[in-house]
């Protein structure tokens, strides 16, 4: 613990705000890009203790949250396939899909089981040979080198019972998506710690140069994310726009070579759907073709699925840092925790979930 208690004092936190204070002259719009930041920030109450000045909005960083309606009905008809097993992760089993979803399909006889590694769900397939043993694998791009180890140890162990569904999604992609729409707010970035300890941060000069927008690389903790902002705001007030590292304990410029060197070798980008957004050009990637035996989309033949979003849910607008949680008439009361309209009020990481949980109106 006492590693993590320097970036938890609360007087060098304070004296960083202090000194923001002291800085800003004028309204700015920074979005964290991922939901742990989201939560961190609302769990230690940084968004009440910053000038009225920053206004913090909210980024499509949650893998749960931007999981495709489509994905997720192709996963609900996989599971319930007889012979299957279905194996994921907890937070998407409450996540709705078009009608139902995975604890519904669980409930009504479905073999729908929680691994805490994908290499759970590789040996539930040797040690049941005769089932498909099918592994969600959603995520960014801090958890696509572990769904990929997966992979490679079916194939190493010539599984042929083993896939995966994959809704692996890229970060960059998507800051294009927000910085480059009519309607975008954002003016400057707090890029997530945890995806650039993976990739580093070498995209993302271009995309700061390109729309004029500062970048500040931070981890989670309530220190990182303040002096994230305190650099933010920095080049706001003096008219600059570079990516700099907050979070250089854990991230270098060129990240984790050896990692992306895997992810190139086993996957090839693609454009991909994001929940409540639609769809962003080479946003996500999907296995390369001399992987295709282990694509379980291919397997199933669900690849013709496609469904219509909630009209209620504003998910996607939040996403996007256009709107607040508490702007949508459904939320806390059509939309709950337990009664989730969308994936970002069920899943641990989303924002409309953060909302419920910390934000306090009036």
């Amino acid at each position: 613990m006492e590693v993590f208690d320097q970036f938890r004092d609360a007087g060098r936190v304070k004296s960083l705000l202090e000194k923001i204070n002291k800085m800003v002259t004028h309204h700015w719009v920074i979005m964290e890009i991922c939901g742990g930041q989201t939560h961190a920030i609302m769990h230690y109450g940084l968004h009440e203790l910053l000038p009225p000045e920053i206004e913090l909005v909210h980024g499509p960083g949650c893998p749960v949250c931007v999981t495709p309606l489509e994905l997720v009905d192709k996963a609900l008809a996989i599971a319930s396939h007889p012979n299957v097993i279905f194996t994921t992760f907890g937070d998407m089993l409450r996540v709705p899909g078009s009608s139902m979803d995975l604890f519904s399909v669980k409930a009504a006889g479905g073999n729908v089981k929680v691994v805490y590694s994908p290499l759970d769900a590789v040996k539930l397939a040797q040690e049941n040979p005769e089932k498909q043993v099918v592994f969600f694998a959603i995520g960014f791009e801090t958890t696509a080198p572990a769904n990929l180890m997966s992979v490679i140890a079916a194939s190493a162990q010539k599984l042929k019972n083993f896939s995966i569904l994959t809704s692996l999604v890229r970060v960059p992609p998507a800051m294009h998506a927000v910085l480059g729409s009519s309607q975008n707010r954002v003016q400057g970035f707090l890029a997530a710690g945890h995806v650039n300890a993976v990739m580093g941060y070498w995209e993302y000069p271009s995309i700061a140069e390109k729309y004029h927008v500062p970048m500040a690389v931070t981890g989670f903790e309530p220190l990182d994310l303040v002096q994230g902002i305190y650099m933010t705001v920095e080049q706001l007030e003096n008219g600059t726009c570079e990516v700099q590292n907050a979070y250089p304990r854990v991230v270098s410029f060129e990240g984790n070579t050896a990692a992306q060197k895997l992810l190139d070798q086993y996957l090839e980008p693609c454009d991909r759907q994001w929940r409540g957004i639609g769809m962003i050009p080479m946003s996500g990637w999907k296995l390369r073709s001399e992987y295709a035996e282990f694509d379980a989309e291919k397997r199933f033949h669900v690849e013709a699925i496609q469904t219509k979003e909630s009209k209620i849910c504003i998910a996607g607008q939040i996403l996007q840092g256009l709107k607040k949680p508490f702007e949508c008439s459904a939320f806390g009361t059509l939309c709950t925790p337990t009664n989730p309209l969308g994936a970002t009020m069920v899943s641990s990481e989303g924002t409309c979930s953060a909302y419920f949980r910390y934000y306090k109106r009036g």
